[in-house]
């Protein structure tokens, strides 16, 4: 009879609650590595699903999801008659917190260049693309609301006509929709009083001045609203994105615009780039170093674990050898118990993993490579934990059979 086997079913409590904990460690390092391959997902979700080949942005900045970036709306023009250029887009982005039916609502807002991009490329679950240039808004599911849900942001109300899955900011936050003005209207809301003052003090400001005296008429529209003003430009972008024609070498694209003295051009892989060097560097390194630390105390438990094991069985395997029992079958007893506990450890992380992973507010996303590598370091664990028991079980002499 396999001697590991018997072993296990002599002490079957001891092994399976051992086989627990470590599976539970295991579950966490399993975790750990899949929350990673989320943020990454997460970090580059936007810039893949858009699909946009350039990205130009603010002179020397990374592009609006590393930093902020402003960019006048004639740029929109100026890249769309670039030679090799099939379509540019308008883009805005930006985060905004606030406050429905007693709940704090986080949420990523990202303008759509309408009508050119209705948000027909989103993975919509129920509802619609945005079907008008005003007051409509597409949300993901994790934001928490539903198809016909009202939101008031700013001096508007917005409803919601579609729903998304997987829609998320690099931080996990779900993703709202809306077109480019009213995204917009949001990013450069102010508070009524807040207009009404600085009217106000636009119009001291010209009065007190020399062209105050020479045209009283500036004085009114200082006054007014800021769209009347024609100094004051309309709110301005985050990005122009663009897609390019076929068989278009991306370095001539790069070659004009980047000759502009108020942009900076990137392509796709160079903003994905941007974002796991910036937001996804600091995590990954931290992650990086708690699963180390956890695959470090697992080891170090398994051994442990089977040193105090071969210690219990010191009697027995001093009979063993005193009848004459070849070492190999005694290490091979080690050898087939720390495996065992290492593929049961596994196991159990796997299959409550499965079941609790869903339910992390982070997505948690387990590929098939790494669970093969994780299973291939649970392996090297089980046989590096096994050598304190091993040596252990070396050291014991076979007269200590006769003790007692």
């Amino acid at each position: 009879m396999n001697l590991a086997v018997k072993d296990i079913r002599h002490n079957l409590g001891r092994f399976l609650l051992t086989s627990l904990g470590i599976g539970m460690l295991l579950m966490i390092v399993m975790g750990m590595v899949g929350i990673y391959r989320g943020l990454i997902q997460d970090a580059t979700l936007l810039i893949d699903r858009i699909g946009a080949d350039i990205w130009v942005v603010q002179l020397n900045t990374k592009g609006p999801f590393a930093e902020v970036s402003r960019v006048p709306k004639s740029l929109l023009d100026r890249v769309a008659v670039v030679p090799g250029v099939r379509e540019a887009r308008e883009f805005v982005y930006h985060t905004i917190q606030r406050e429905k039916d007693g709940r704090s609502l986080r949420m990523g807002v990202l303008g759509l260049s309408w009508p050119t991009d209705k948000g027909q490329w989103l993975p919509l679950i129920a509802g619609r693309p945005i079907g008008q240039s005003h007051f409509e808004m597409i949300a993901d599911r994790k934001l928490g609301l539903h198809i016909g849900d009202r939101l008031e942001l700013g001096h508007d109300v917005y409803t919601v006509v579609g729903i998304t899955e997987g829609m998320v900011t690099s931080g996990g936050d779900g993703l709202a929709f809306f077109t480019v003005n009213d995204a917009q209207a949001v990013q450069f809301h102010v508070p009524g009083e807040a207009v009404r003052l600085e009217r106000a003090a636009r119009a001291e400001r010209a009065a007190t001045s020399d062209i105050g005296y020479t045209q009283p008429s500036v004085l009114s529209k200082a006054a007014g609203p800021s769209s009347a003003i024609p100094a004051l430009g309309p709110p301005q972008l985050s990005a122009v994105i663009a897609s390019l024609q076929p068989g278009t070498d991306y370095s001539s694209i790069k070659a004009i615009i980047g000759g502009w003295s108020d942009v900076s051009v990137y392509a796709r892989d160079e903003q994905r780039q941007f974002m796991l060097k910036g937001t996804v560097e600091m995590a990954k390194k931290q992650i990086g170093l708690f699963t180390v630390l956890l695959t470090v105390i697992s080891a170090i438990i398994m051994a442990l674990i089977l040193y105090t094991l071969t210690m219990e069985k010191v009697h027995d395997i001093a009979l063993l050898k005193l009848i004459g029992a070849p070492n190999h079958v005694i290490l091979s007893m080690i050898l087939e118990q720390a495996f065992l506990l290492g593929a049961f450890g596994f196991g159990l992380a796997y299959a409550f993993g499965g079941r609790v992973f869903p339910n992390f507010p982070r997505r948690v996303i387990l590929l098939n490579d790494d669970l093969v590598l994780l299973a291939v370091i649970v392996g090297l664990i089980s046989l590096l934990s096994s050598i304190l028991g091993i040596w252990k079980a070396l050291q014991i002499d076979p007269n200590e059979a006769l003790s007692g």
